[in-house]
């Protein structure tokens, strides 16, 4: 096995205490064919903000950082490897490719010898081979966290980073005492979806950039979304984190806000990336007529893009929340069941190669379970659960988690009960589902 893919998150010399929130990270990746121009690998992957990269393979250089001798300042990451890859010749795969390769790097460091403190960071999409070398059939790829911190005294660290935050217990300080690599993806050869339920995206990019540059070989104009020869300020974060912070004993509390960025844009046309999470309604009786109140969320890139829901009336835009991505909308019509809504993204004010994209999204009610409780004394189960509709109150339906009915809700109102025998074996989750579509899942709590 390679040594670079056997690094991962077990190698702690510390206990990693949190991990990362989970957050909407890449949305597609190419699902080829897969050609020898890329190593056989993916062309590209796309983040939820429709950046679109390429495999990092050209030599075009930094027009803002002169290259030296022997040294190259690419704005691709090409790791020349001796007797594998040699920089200085044509990349031709697998007789002379690179062992390592990016879709996309952003890398920081924070050095405080005052303190004793010496951390570096990496985050990649990145491209290797599972015995090592390049081989046809061994192609794999995966999205990386690396965190590597000399530290001069034990206790709990605390690390934000842009994609998250690691909590790590120090017991024995010193040399690389946090030393953590998490690699996630790394599956069957020739399958890189797996990277796009890891902890990178959406892509940090240079608040300076797009960068445009001339390859040297084939005098095409190509555009980067950061320079990795360069230390710049960043944006994309998906928690608003675009800086690298160190929290730990005695008052530590150091951070950078500037990366080495690299990634190419790729020219590939694809459609806005759009995730849709809720669309519910609610209505309860007004003095004239019933008072409703519709709330539709997506995720989608943020703005210059728009999100527009096309089936409303009036028409509405979406208002982007922030940076992330999220955007809601609000309307006061009375729907009319059942009741489709159409959500628009277009997102290439900011991506040439970007078109629009329509959803589909059903109105629902919005339900709620306040109660899940089992009685091991009685056998039983009782639930109480609402619906956001009090004007036409729907019927709700409880089963369990694995699909196995339990039964209809009882009430006139909104808030409708349950309670029925069930034996010998209490449901771990229940489901309690509307007519109108709406559902919610609750954990069963149990008592005597």
């Amino acid at each position: 096995m390679h040594p670079l893919l056997s690094k991962t998150a077990a190698a702690l010399v510390v206990s990693a205490l949190a991990q990362s929130a989970a957050h909407a990270t890449l949305f597609a990746v190419d699902p080829g064919p897969y050609v020898p121009a890329n190593g056989s690998f993916a062309a590209w992957y796309q983040d939820t903000h429709g950046r679109t990269l390429d495999l990092c393979l050209s030599k075009t250089t930094s027009s803002r950082v002169p290259s030296a001798p022997g040294a190259p300042s690419y704005m691709c990451n090409l790791l020349p490897t001796p007797g594998v890859f040699d920089d200085a010749q044509p990349v031709v795969f697998p007789t002379n490719f690179p062992d390592e390769a990016f879709w996309f790097t952003a890398d920081a460091a924070i050095v405080d010898a005052a303190r004793g403190i010496d951390l570096g960071y990496g985050s990649a999409i990145e491209a290797a081979f599972a015995g090592g070398e390049p081989i046809e059939g061994d192609q794999v790829s995966f999205a990386r966290i690396r965190i590597r911190v000399d530290v001069p005294t034990a206790g709990t660290y605390v690390i934000t980073h842009p994609y998250g935050i690691d909590v790590f217990n120090v017991d024995v300080p010193g040399r690389r005492a946090i030393n953590m690599t998490r690699d996630i993806g790394i599956g069957v050869p020739n399958t890189f979806n797996g990277a796009l339920k890891g902890d990178v995206g959406p892509f940090l990019r240079s608040v300076n950039g797009p960068y445009t540059e001339t390859n040297p070989v084939t005098g095409a104009a190509e555009k980067f979304i950061g320079d990795p020869n360069l230390s710049e300020a960043v944006t994309g974060s998906p928690f608003n984190t675009n800086f690298i912070r160190i929290e730990g004993p005695n008052g530590l509390d150091i951070r950078t806000t500037v990366f080495a960025i690299s990634g190419m844009l790729s020219t590939v046309v694809r459609p806005t990336p759009m995730i849709t999470q809720r669309s519910t309604y609610s209505r309860h009786a007004g003095i004239s007529a019933p008072v409703a109140q519709q709330d539709v969320f997506v995720m989608a890139p943020p703005p210059p893009a728009t999100v527009a829901l096309t089936s409303s009336s009036p028409e509405l835009s979406l208002t982007e929340a922030d940076t992330t991505g999220s955007w809601y909308a609000q309307s006061s019509t009375n729907p009319t069941l059942p009741s489709t809504l159409q959500v628009t993204a277009d997102n290439h004010m900011a991506i040439a190669a970007s078109t629009p994209i329509t959803l589909p999204m059903a109105l629902t009610d919005l339900v709620v379970v306040s109660r899940a409780e089992y009685s091991l004394s009685s056998g039983q189960l009782t639930l109480v659960a609402s619906t956001s509709d009090e004007t036409s109150p729907p019927v709700l339906t409880a089963s369990s988690a694995n699909g196995t009915a339990i039964g209809a809700l009882s009430g006139d109102g909104a808030v409708k009960t349950l309670t029925t025998g069930i034996s010998p074996i209490p449901p771990a989750k229940v489901s309690v589902t509307s007519s109108n579509g709406g559902s919610d899942t609750e954990e069963v709590v149990i008592v005597q």
